[in-house]
């Protein structure tokens, strides 16, 4: 929202004309309220540009937001700094190069913006020189581009080709179609040529790969890393390598890096190389700034600490990865030039430049030279808003201006109706405030300002929502954008079938995938995947099948166990499994639908309509809901409105905006005089839902409480009779609140938060609740989408998504243990602000693990938890740390379940060699949640020599850090335990024997078996597609060159295998379409293919074939009537009634089934007489009358 008025408001301030009298001065301190800091920025900035430095990222992502809307958008950038130190064997991540480059380049151009903010981090950063110079690629619909030049400069640009699209920085070419994912942009984006020519560019979504409904009309790609391979750049590598060698260095690591860097390809951490492999001195950001730009340093106390630290802890890092790595000598190569720079050096450099050096401080020192500004920060109500009342009627009595900043157009709205009430004059400028305040009265508008002032001379008072509540505002929630998408139900399936994957075929059991090979049998061309089996001979090679890819969707990937046993082709043992596994099924599906006949029989309580106050209260949430909360808001409500008790299940990630679900189904609830209980595991949880909670429901009169083991004797008295008066309206706790002698007045609504974390007992407890009041559970586990099909509409599920456009990778660091590293990591964390996760496995020694970090970082706060400790005492701890009272959580690992700390971003397990692959996952899942990047370090003793399986499990979890294959297995671990704990825990031995997608089809079956049998209508899961076998003379797959890469191939079989009917074959078609281009022949004759077999599916067909000269259709049940017409029509056809064969000669080209001696029919003309064949058997009933 612009308040450029406000701008235009306090400009006249004598505080803010001594500003823009002075500029130009080369040394001027500043002193004033951190509430000015906007203010003078901008009135700088009016006169000269500015770069303005912050101590924190988010003390720069703050005062960035605050100029916008003072200055607007365009006018106001945001440099970001590397996550990683300069010397750390680790590369920034792609987006942060790209928004810094985009940001270079601005200001170089013609319109280089009026302020750039920075944090210390980025000012005495050296930098590769000419960055500024480096050209996006900018691609317009209608314009020529050399396609294979474009191919290259992207290259060039260090964008890695893919055969699939997934992050940022990736690019993949299929015929004259470019997918590119800038490391900027949203969504990334597929740009159809013709010829040279791009004829349209549209944004896809990376979960299915769909084109999204939007078009845009350009494209601009940044470079995705700031030191490019270049012929210079890869001589120098070589030359270096070639030095190295002569001199006999050490470093493996490092000559492995300089070979591939002079082969042009990119490596982890080759930043570091920087001083080394560019020529000419390293840029200042001061260099870069234009002329007569001002550097405006706000907080210098904080700012020169922060960087005294950097300088340190960069040089730690620099002595870590470089000179140990070098046998402890002096390092290899001289990376000086890019270390951090001390800040004085910085200051004189850019005053020695033409570049005026401002502070600004809070502090105040008596002294002349120091220009004290007059504009005073507004004391903070914390949350006596009455106070707050009284003192805006009295200013605007007086003819003042006074304006309320607020950021959501709810809470805007209720602080006019609560101003009104209190008699104070107030309008809402729903449009931004372009002209300045009146005086007299008080408005209201949107905005990204923290906090207040007054300016005594303009007679104009600014109050924010942080001064009347005291609270800062935002939640973990603050990081949702805008642009989650919708719930895909298509999702593209990461698990990349590969040589050596156990697959379970639901005829013949667990086999292992061998490799996908193409036959030709007959002129037709089919590709086929193999699979091994045990063999039935002892000492024989195992039993090998050809599934060919038309049936693919009979093979599913084995996830289940760790590894299983290969069934033998034809035994009887997986026959004994499926049953096993489907009696058990049997008996879970009973016990769910009679729980839903129970609740489906009692009566609940249909909730009204939405209220204002609940409009009121959900325009007052300050982030933008994404699609998929939405749709579960909307599924919850209608839920409640509903006369049957509610029972749904919301799926999501951590911080994905449960909680605002919960809040508003709470207050929905409240709404209709009815209370609502919130049931969560832990006292930690339960204390941050407690604040979340009455932070969003401060403005209404709702009676919020909490009640745990922390609640001490007379409150929880009180908290009691409340409940049972109805006097609390929503009561938030642990087990406390099952237990036996707590009476609710009008009990309306539960949330149980994680109700798998709740013991056996508590579970029954709350599952006798479900059947007459509204239930809503919320869970972090993730619910396998299959299983929700399948248990459709006896528990409702909703699932909010992460979009896999918006998480960051986690940098995973795997080595040898070495304290000078650990000592150097912890810092990095502290310094911006971060806390760290430190898992010692042994509660025997973990004290002595935490002494000895003690001695390493000594600044730090450190304390540890395990599981033996008692549990108040944990959860004392657990809550100084979410708190930020400790630095350090040193820990087994109890934190791999559960624990949401969105500060602590770095993860260092002592003993990576000795847990397990899921483990390590769960584990780095902990890290990397909030905004910052995510750093995982598995180390294992130096000494000790690694096992094998160890070895294996640290390099999978080293090359996974992407969020594709590895992270997919990880993720179907958690849905295995997502689905124990909606099923129970003991299937899980039934889950191993049968594989998960299969048993998951089970469990559909049954409960759909068993709602016939209860008379409820049958849930939205089809039955089960019967294997058909079409094996004629049809030259149908789908082309190297339109399809590139197996993955992809296998996934586009599947697709066409599995589609149901001929609207799903016409979506897969569109789909191949759009991702790549129009389909060739072969692959519409795998359409015409897949159509046939829904066609003999019709007829109960399972299957046609060639034999010889003739075509085999079996199983055919003819009655008499159709015997006699089949002879008729095709006099030379057999007809076998025992064995239901029908063998016909197979048809030449010509009319009426052929001319003699032509060529006989094949490919789709076949396919399309075989159909015609079939209808011409059945016979219309003859008209009666």
């Amino acid at each position: 929202m612009s308040l450029s008025g406000l701008l235009q408001a306090v400009l006249p301030d004598p505080a803010l004309t001594k500003i823009t009298e002075a500029v130009g001065v080369a040394n001027l301190e500043l002193e004033g309220p951190t509430a000015i800091r906007p203010l003078v920025t901008a009135a700088l900035a009016a006169r000269k540009p500015v770069l303005a430095i912050t101590a924190t990222g988010h003390e720069a992502d703050d005062l960035t937001a605050a100029l916008r809307d003072l200055l607007g958008r365009d006018a106001v950038v945001n440099l970001p700094s590397w996550e990683t130190l300069p010397h750390e064997r680790l590369s920034p991540r792609a987006d942060t190069v790209g928004r810094r480059l985009e940001v270079l380049h601005r200001l170089r151009g013609d319109d280089p913006p009026q302020v750039v903010v920075a944090t210390v981090r980025s000012l005495i950063q050296p930098m590769a020189p000419g960055l500024g110079k480096l050209d996006p690629v900018h691609l317009t619909v209608g314009a020529e581009h050399d396609f294979d030049g474009l191919v290259e400069y992207l290259v060039e640009l260090a964008y890695t080709r893919v055969d699939m699209v997934e992050k940022r920085g990736e690019f993949a070419v299929r015929g004259g179609i470019l997918d590119i994912f800038p490391p900027t942009a949203e969504h990334p984006a597929r740009v159809e040529f013709w010829g040279d020519e791009v004829s349209e560019i549209r944004c896809f979504s990376v979960a299915d790969q769909r084109s999204l409904p939007t078009e845009i009309t350009e494209l601009n790609a940044p470079p995705c890393r700031e030191l490019l391979l270049t012929e210079d750049v890869r001589r120098r590598a070589m030359e270096l390598a070639e030095e190295q060698a002569a001199n006999g260095s050490a470093d493996a690591h490092l000559a492995e890096m300089l070979a591939k860097l002079a082969g042009g390809i990119p490596v982890e951490g080759m930043e570091a190389l920087i001083p080394v492999l560019c020529e000419g001195e390293l840029d200042l950001l001061t260099d870069v700034l234009p002329e007569g730009g001002h550097v405006l340093v706000i907080d210098p106390e904080k700012v020169r600490t922060r960087a005294h630290d950097l300088v340190r802890t960069g040089q730690e890092f620099l002595e870590a990865a470089w000179m140990a790595a070098a046998g402890g000598g002096k390092s290899p190569l001289d990376l000086g030039a890019s270390a951090y720079r001390g800040l004085t050096e910085i200051a004189s450099h850019a005053r020695d430049t033409g570049h005026p050096w401002w502070t600004l401080s809070q502090l105040t020192t008596p002294d002349e030279n120091v220009v004290q500004l007059d504009i005073v920060a507004v004391e903070g109500y914390r949350g006596d808003v009455s106070r707050a009342f009284a003192d805006l009627r009295a200013h605007t009595a007086t003819g003042g201006a006074a304006v309320l900043v607020v950021p959501g157009a709810g809470t805007a709205r209720r602080a006019v109706e609560q101003l009104s009430d209190a008699d104070v004059p107030a309008t809402f400028v729903e449009h931004g405030l372009a002209e300045p305040p009146a005086g007299g009265i008080v408005t209201v508008v949107r905005g990204a300002l923290e906090e207040g002032f007054i300016a005594p001379e303009c007679a104009l008072v600014v109050l924010t929502e942080t001064d009347l509540t005291g609270g800062r505002h935002g939640t973990s929630t603050r990081d949702l954008s805008a642009k989650m998408p919708s719930r895909r139900r298509n999702a593209v399936d990461p698990l990349a079938l590969r040589a050596g994957d156990y697959v379970v075929h639901e005829q013949h059991g667990i086999g292992r995938y061998v490799e996908m090979v193409q036959r030709t049998v007959g002129g037709a061309t089919r590709e086929y995947l193999l699979l091994e089996y045990a063999s039935s001979k002892r000492g024989q090679p195992g039993d090998r099948l050809f599934v060919p890819t038309d049936q693919l969707d009979q093979v599913s990937r084995y996830v289940g166990g760790e590894l299983p046993t290969l069934n033998k082709l034809g035994g009887s043992d997986w026959k004994n499994t499926k049953a096993k596994a489907k009696k058990a099924v049997k008996q879970i599906a009973a016990e769910l639908v009679q729980l839903y006949a129970a609740r489906q029989s009692a009566p609940g309580h249909a909730f009204g309509a939405d209220t204002p106050w609940q409009r009121e209260l959900e325009d007052a949430f300050p982030f933008t809901e994404t699609a998929d909360q939405m749709a579960a808001i909307d599924e919850v409500k209608a839920d409640m409105m509903r006369g049957v008790p509610m029972d749904r299940v919301i799926c999501g990630d951590v911080g994905y905006g449960k909680t605002e679900i919960a809040v508003r189904a709470a207050f929905k609830a409240v709404q209709d005089g009815k209370q609502v209980v919130v049931l969560v595991p832990t006292t930690l949880l339960a204390q941050q839902h407690l604040n979340t909670f009455t932070e969003r429901m401060t403005s209404f009169p709702v009676n919020v409480k909490g009640l745990s083991r922390f609640t001490h004797g007379p409150d929880a008295d009180a908290v009691v009779e409340g409940l049972a008066s109805g006097e609390v309206d929503i009561v938030i706790g642990t087990h406390r609140l099952l237990q036996t002698g707590i009476r609710y007045k009008d009990l309306g609504l539960v949330i149980v938060d994680e109700e798998q974390r709740f013991g056996v007992e508590h579970k029954e407890h709350i599952k006798a609740l479900r059947t007459h009041v509204d239930v809503l559970t919320m869970s972090a586990t993730p619910i396998p989408r299959t299983l929700e099909m399948s248990l459709a509409g006896i528990r409702e599920m909703s699932t909010i998504l992460t979009p896999p456009e918006d998480r960051h990778p986690i940098l995973t660091y795997v080595g040898a243990y070495d304290d000078k590293q650990v000592g150097a990591a912890i810092r990095r964390e502290l310094l911006r602000d971060g806390q760290v996760f430190f898992v010692h496995n042994r509660v025997s020694s973990i004290e002595k693990a935490a002494r000895q970090l003690r001695g390493l970082v000594p600044e730090a706060r450190i304390v540890t938890a395990h599981g033996q400790m008692n549990e108040d005492r944990l959860e004392k701890l657990i809550e100084g740390f979410w708190a930020r009272e400790f630095d350090v959580l040193v820990c087994t690992t109890i934190i791999e379940t559960g624990l949401d700390i969105a500060n602590a971003n770095t993860l260092i397990v002592e003993r990576g060699d000795l847990l397990g692959l899921a483990q390590l996952h769960q584990l780095r899942g902990r890290v990397g949640r909030g905004r910052e990047r995510g750093y995982a370090y598995f180390l294992y003793p130096p000494e000790a020599p690694l096992t094998e399986t160890a070895h294996d499990r640290l390099a999978t979890i080293a090359q996974n850090t992407e969020l594709g294959a590895g992270m997919a297995v990880a993720m179907k671990d958690l849905e295995i335990r997502g689905a124990g704990n909606i099923l129970g825990a003991e299937q899980s031995g039934h889950i191993a024997g049968v594989g998960f997608d299969l048993y998951v089809r089970l469990v559909g079956e049954a409960v759909d078996a068993f709602r016939k049998h209860a008379g409820a209508e049958p849930g939205e899961e089809e039955e089960e597609l019967a294997e058909v076998r079409v094996d004629l003379p049809v030259d149908a797959h789908i082309p190297h060159d339109y399809v590139p890469g197996e993955r992809l191939r296998l996934e586009a079989y599947r697709k066409i295998a599995a589609a149901v009917d001929a609207d799903g074959l016409t979506a897969v078609e569109e789909e191949l379409k759009d991702r790549y281009g129009t389909p060739p022949l072969p692959v519409q004759r795998l359409f015409a293919v897949a159509a046939f077999r829904q066609t003999c599916r019709e007829h109960g067909v399972r299957e046609v074939t060639t034999q010889g000269s003739s075509i085999r259709i079996a199983p055919l049940a003819l009655r008499d009537s159709q015997i006699v017409r089949l002879r008729r029509l095709h006099p030379k056809a057999n007809y076998k009634p025992v064995s239901e064969l029908i063998t016909v000669p197979r048809p030449t080209e010509g009319g009426a089934g052929g001319r003699i001696g032509a060529p006989p029919l094949r490919d789709v003309e076949l396919l399309e007489w075989c159909a015609k064949f079939l209808k011409s058997l059945v016979i219309a009933p003859a008209p009666v009358g």
